[in-house]
């Protein structure tokens, strides 16, 4: 008789069991999604936060503009705009108002965040930059800016060497201009401008072969089509050393020089940034020289936020 309840109780407890542990499996999913969820909630917010005037600077819009603005007339632009810093490119012709433009910037609450410096294998040897370079380093020491010296190497600087000359050459000069430049109370960057130097792996080698010195690195998007399907392992490399990163709007085809928002990458690209924990500052380019440059700031500017809308 025992027998016979058994049989006919167990389908029904066989039903009860399946329930439970379907609800249990529901319940758990649905905790998880309401985790996602919210990291989601917290994910959107910081991007308001990340992507401030504060966090953000104007960079190349010295050469890289139609107008030719004079020095006050680039500060009130930079005001204008709600940019809190900027970083400096320049050509020869600047060099005689440069003393000026950093006394504007900072008597208009303008933080140069850098100096441009370009070497070139013709010009530059350890000991001996270019007179323009010279005269460059003699108007920030003058001036006491203590600043960041962003510094790009031609493609010149390292052609015909295999990899462990290139490092040993590259090294040789960064170890001066480390020097040089600290000697005026600034820090040395290097500064992603293609070809073997442009590599951040190599910058990193480099540092790593300077430990008493403090160098960082700039990455630059408009810099990196070639780099975009390494780009994870590449923030890895250079992360401990990274100090700011200047977007673009990026396809992998190109063009170089691309309004943010109209690209298909560069979203995911400042994504795989801030998963990785770096959040700023980021650079926001003019670069295009026979436009006004405030409305291509504009218009970066616009495209960063309708990323994130």
């Amino acid at each position: 008789m025992s027998s016979l309840k058994l049989n006919i109780a167990f389908p029904f407890i066989l039903i009860f069991f399946m329930y439970c542990n379907q609800k249990s499996t529901k319940t758990e999913y649905e905790s998880d999604t309401g985790t996602a969820l919210e990291n989601q909630d917290e994910v959107a917010k910081d991007y308001s936060t990340i992507f401030n005037s504060e966090n953000l600077l104007a960079w190349c819009i010295v050469p890289f503009d139609a107008k030719k603005r004079s020095p006050e007339e680039r500060i009130n632009m930079l005001n204008e705009l709600g940019f809190k810093s900027y970083a400096y490119d320049w050509r020869v012709e600047h060099l005689e108002e440069m003393a000026e433009e950093f006394k504007f910037a900072s008597e208009n609450g303008i933080e140069v965040k850098a100096v441009w410096l370009w070497i070139d294998v013709n010009t530059d040897t350890p000991g001996k930059l270019s007179e323009s370079n010279e005269k460059m380093f003699s108007i920030v020491k003058d001036s006491g800016l203590q600043t960041q010296v962003w510094t790009g190497f031609s493609a010149n600087y390292f052609e015909g060497l295999s990899d462990e000359e290139a490092v040993w050459k590259g090294t040789e000069m960064v170890e001066y201009l480390a020097g040089r430049i600290g000697e005026i109370g600034c820090h040395l960057a290097l500064y992603n401008h293609g070809d073997w130097f442009g590599e951040p792996a190599n910058q990193v080698k480099i540092i790593e072969k300077l430990p008493d010195y403090k160098i960082g690195i700039i990455y630059n998007f408009h810099h990196a089509h070639e780099q975009i399907d390494r780009l994870p392992e590449i923030i890895n490399t250079m992360k401990p050393y990274l100090q700011v990163v200047n977007l673009n709007g990026m396809r992998k085809e190109g063009p170089k020089i691309l309004t943010i928002g109209s690209g298909d990458q560069e979203k995911r690209m400042i994504d795989q940034f801030l998963e990785a924990g770096f959040e700023g500052p980021f650079g926001i380019l003019g670069h295009i020289e026979d436009a006004d440059v405030q409305m291509i700031l504009e218009a970066n500017l616009k495209g960063l936020k309708s990323l994130y809308d």
